[in-house]
């Protein structure tokens, strides 16, 4: 078979020259179209679900929320793990899907079921959502939204945020590969009626009743229409309130013949919710973010191009003195690994063609190996497109050359040789004709294929077995294996049609063969080797003997060795996991989050820009409690540093300066190896140990003593003991006897804790096409302690007022932070990063403190 495939090659030049052509303009359309990425995507196939309930603790959101979603979810087939995340307000159910499972059949299996969940979810307390079609490496653009010098009095953060939301995401929505655009920090605009509780006690009105008032006075409708003469006349009403004059103008009832105005027991105006998110830059207060997230399987080249051309256009329909200006861009780091890889791939090729012509000594023979380089290349990019490859730093920077060209070597040395030999057999000609350089090559390649197919066979062999890897493993190697094995297929393919052809076409027909260069190189060569050679035949058992105790000394430097999965990427810039103290506000981390970036930008010049997102954003998949958050440090390209030779070092350096503000830790790690590690474990650390078990308090105590035990450890940096307990809260203990004595209801006493504090939506006000929340709650001076609970007044049944205090018991008492599930069972976690030192030696102390035999 492969010898017709040879001689049909070399007879018919033009056809395998067709072919290569075809083969060069696919390749380059394919290089087009490749996507480009900096690293394989080793997110699992996941779902998330997300439920905000903004009133409820981190005890209710599991009990409530968490558990009837899990339940309903554990019955859909393929399921490989799921995850639970309970905070106040918020909760989040990870469903990890094997990896053979469509990733939009799980989206619809989830989708079936919160229908159920959503019935099992007490009403008013939150419903459940899918969080975008996105993955780890999802987050492809973040930016930041801030006003130009001079106009820093014009546009305040509830502009700002106003801005992001209405403009700039909608139009980004629209951009080919885009999922979905997460806005952070800043203040979401409402229209906010605070009402006065003593205004309200003295004029007998209770919350309900500005509520009814407000639901009255705020819509529109239609009266079908009026058929006259020859014209239909359409009727319409507009009742919806357009300003803050017409909402004070609403009367809640009628007093003694007069009305009572909302504007005579609440002051109306612009407000802000309870947020639970917040973004600083460059120590300059606060900012808003905006993150846009990559539609799964997407190229991100291509999407991050896109979103940059959009950026520009959205950019001129701002307000005058806005700017958009990018922080975390993925094309940097995609540029920085294709570049690395492509200089690798030049420099290999170039050293190759150069090994090749000396060795070879034959200027012609050289190139016509070298050229199946580019072509080979090219198949596999063909290839990678077929199958779904992508580019990236371990696909592509796998690819050896000196593999590549073995079997074609082969072919061209013993085409040089045989035409060397072909004098005697032609009767001393000096110079072929072609079709005696056709035989001769037919020939040579015939004999020799065989051995050149079986060695590039071994080769492909060798990979075979990393495609067999699954999880992660897979997900890593895998696109290596698959491009290594096109490119060895590819250069097979050209190594019994191109090659012959090539040979037969540019190689010298010459039969005299003058010795040059290389033949007195590979002389010289021969006479070190050939002694080296008889004494190793002549002394087979000392040799045998020296073979094995080399073998079993590498065995034994082998597992004395450190060991790393793969070696981080550096992706050029930091991210550092903020933290303070359980319980902090979100006022006291903006504080401590601009002295951190003032300490940055003052100390080091190789910082271009911080950036701390604080807490979680309108879209939480990274979720985060108000008193953690991550800052991003943006670098200066590392030609352009001073204060630091290496990462390490500048890291080092950055803990020691930020050492001085007080309660406060800062954990370093890069933004994409951070998110990675957070949806592959639920954590962000390098290396995580969970602990599972029902008590919270026994879980905080095992972890704590877990912790005190592997701090010394050397090369444990950034210890990280999940905090799940100590969150200070109100707790309000009904006293049901009282309740019942009054006629009241936990309902009605619920509703006005609610909408007292946090405030309740009684409608929308309508700004063209903007719309924007109608919320009723206390005044600010109203809610500053827990004197302001006691005193909160409800209604009784007979229209009485009475505190809060005279129903329920309220107290401080400190309640969980979060609650973590594994596979429904609660779990705390220890993490920490490593520095100077490999993860698998760290791991085996680890396990020798924890597990004593």
């Amino acid at each position: 078979m492969l010898n017709k495939i040879i001689h049909f090659s070399i007879k018919n030049k033009l056809v395998i020259g067709l072919f290569t052509l075809a083969l060069i303009c696919w390749g380059t359309y394919s290089v087009t179209k490749l996507p480009i990425d900096a690293t394989p995507d080793i997110t699992d196939n996941q779902v998330m679900v997300i439920t905000v309930s903004p009133t409820l603790a981190a005890q209710e959101v599991e009990q409530l929320v968490t558990f009837p979603v899990e339940q309903t979810m554990v019955s859909i087939p393929g399921i490989k793990d799921m995850r639970s995340f309970s905070r106040f307000g918020l909760s989040i159910v990870t469903i990890v899907f094997n990896e053979g499972v469509d990733i939009y059949w799980g989206r619809q299996q989830v989708q079936e079921r919160l229908t159920i969940a959503s019935k099992n979810i007490p009403e008013g307390v939150g419903t459940p959502e899918m969080a975008p079609v996105t993955t780890g490496l999802g987050e492809i653009f973040q930016y930041v939204i801030h006003p130009k010098k001079g106009y820093e009095d014009k546009y305040d953060a509830t502009e700002l945020r106003t801005i992001q939301d209405w403009i700039i995401k909608r139009q980004l929505l629209g951009t080919p590969g885009v999922a979905e655009v997460s806005g952070f920090g800043g203040f979401v605009k409402q229209y906010q009626i605070a009402v006065d509780p003593d205004k309200l006690a003295s004029q007998n009105i209770t919350i309900s009743d500005i509520f009814t008032a407000l639901e009255k006075n705020n819509q529109n409708t239609g009266g079908a229409y009026i058929d006259k003469g020859p014209n239909a006349y359409f009727i319409r009403s507009e009742g919806l309130v357009k300003n803050i004059e017409e909402i004070k103008n609403i009367v809640v009832k009628k007093e003694g013949g007069a009305p009572v105005f909302i504007r005579d027991v609440a002051q109306v105006g612009f407000g802000i919710g309870p947020r639970y998110g917040a973004a600083t830059r460059n120590g300059q207060g606060e900012t808003v973010t905006g993150i846009v997230m990559m539609l799964k399987g997407a190229n991100s080249s291509a999407v991050i191009s896109n979103v940059k051309a959009k950026i520009a256009e959205i950019q001129k329909s701002l307000p005058e003195g806005v700017e958009i200006e990018p922080f975390l861009d993925r094309k940097k780091l995609v540029d920085g690994a294709i570049s690395t890889v492509s200089t690798n791939l030049i420099e290999g090729a170039l050293i190759v063609v150069f090994v090749l012509i000396l060795f070879l000594g034959n200027l012609r023979g050289g190139l016509v190996v070298a050229s199946v380089i580019p072509l080979a290349m090219l198949f596999a990019i063909c290839m990678m497109n077929l199958f779904g490859v992508s580019g990236n730093l371990m696909s592509l920077g796998a690819i050896d050359f000196g593999i590549i060209v073995d079997g074609t070597v082969i072919i061209v040395e013993a085409v040089m040789h045989r035409i060397t030999g072909s004098r005697a057999r032609y009767g001393g000609v000096e110079k072929l004709t072609q079709d005696q350089m056709d035989e001769e090559v037919y020939e040579s390649s015939r004999k020799i294929r065989s051995a050149a197919a079986f060695g590039e066979i071994i080769i492909l062999i060798v990979y075979l077995p990393l495609l067999a890897l699954v999880g992660v493993e897979g997900k890593m190697f895998t696109p290596m294996a698959q491009t290594v094995s096109f490119a060895i297929l590819g250069a097979f393919i050209l190594s019994f049609t191109y090659v012959p052809m090539m040979s037969a076409l540019v190689l010298s027909k010459k039969t005299v063969h003058k010795q040059n260069f290389s033949d007195r190189m590979m002389k010289a060569i021969q006479k070190v080797y050939a002694p080296i050679i008889n004494g190793a035949m002549k002394r087979k058992l000392l040799v045998v003997s020296i073979a094995v105790a080399l073998f079993v000394i590498t065995l034994i430097t082998f597992n004395r060795m450190g060991g790393e999965f793969i070696p981080q990427l550096d992706e050029g810039d930091f991210a550092v996991e903020t933290r303070v103290p359980v319980g902090s506000s979100i006022n006291q981390m903006i504080s401590v989050s601009q002295k951190a970036q003032t300490i940055l930008l003052k100390n080091y010049p190789e910082v271009k820009q911080v950036v701390n997102k604080i807490g979680s954003g309108e879209i939480p998949t990274d979720p985060m409690p108000i008193e953690a958050g991550d800052m991003m440090v943006v670098l200066k390209p590392k030609k352009e540093w001073t204060s630091a030779e290496t990462r390490e070092e500048l890291i080092e350096k950055m803990q020691q300066s930020l050492s001085v503000i007080p309660n406060a830790t800062f954990s370093f790690q890069q933004p994409i190896q951070m998110r990675f590690n957070e949806l592959l474990t639920g954590a962000k650390q390098d290396v995580v140990l969970k602990i599972y078990g029902e008590n919270l308090d026994v879980l905080s105590d095992l972890a704590s003593e877990v912790g005190r035990k592997i701090k010394s450890i050397e090369g444990v940096e950034d210890l990280y003991v999940e905090e799940i307990t100590g969150l200070p809260q109100i707790n309000i203990k009904f006293n049901r006897d009282k309740i019942g004595q009054y006629g009241m209801n936990v309902e009605d006493v619920n509703s006005a804790i609610s909408a007292g504090f946090a405030g309740e939506v009684a409608g929308l006000v309508y700004e063209g096409e903007r719309r924007f929340d109608l919320v009723v709650r206390l005044d600010s001076a109203s809610r500053v302690d827990i004197t302001d609970v006691q005193n909160l007044f409800v209604s009784t049944p007979d229209g009485q007022q009475i505190p809060l205090s005279e129903v329920a018991e309220i107290s401080f008492k400190p309640g969980p932070v979060q609650i973590q599930r594994d596979n429904a069972k609660r779990r705390i976690t220890v993490g920490f990063n490593v520095r100077n030192r490999d993860v698998k030696s760290i791991v085996r102390i680890f396990r020798m403190l924890l597990l004593p035999r």
